[in-house]
């Protein structure tokens, strides 16, 4: 069984920046995706980015590339999303999720969830 937790969730001003963490714990393999969405109210839940463990290479939606960073700290089995330039329409509940290697955009491709952690970006 594996399990997510993810943290670091807050309330910032617009242009702030927030790191997300998803700690991940269970059986795990090197062939694993760790992946990143959010969902505001009344949307759905909307891909952002997607890191392999075997070789780190990232997977960025066109909504945040250049602004938001995925990236892996496999000593501590955690994932992070360094987001900056944070506006108010980046408000959300924000989810790390885990897949195989052929997980991708779609939530259906994931099996684990963290809980979700709130993220508000004051105007």
């Amino acid at each position: 069984q594996v399990q997510l937790v993810d943290s670091g969730g807050g309330l910032v001003e617009a242009g702030g920046s927030l790191r997300l963490a998803c700690t991940i714990s269970g059986v795990t393999t090197s062939r694993d995706v760790t992946a990143w969405f959010r969902q505001a109210p009344g949307k759905e839940r909307e891909f952002l980015a997607r890191i392999d463990w075997s070789a780190g290479r990232p997977t960025y939606a066109d909504a945040v590339k250049g602004r938001f960073t995925i990236f892996k700290d496999s000593a501590k089995n955690t994932a992070y999303l360094q987001m900056n330039s944070l506006k108010p329409e980046d408000t959300a509940v924000y989810y790390c999720a885990q897949g195989n290697y052929y997980s991708d955009y779609r939530v259906t491709s994931y099996r684990y969830w963290g809980q979700g952690t709130q993220v508000t970006v004051s105007s």
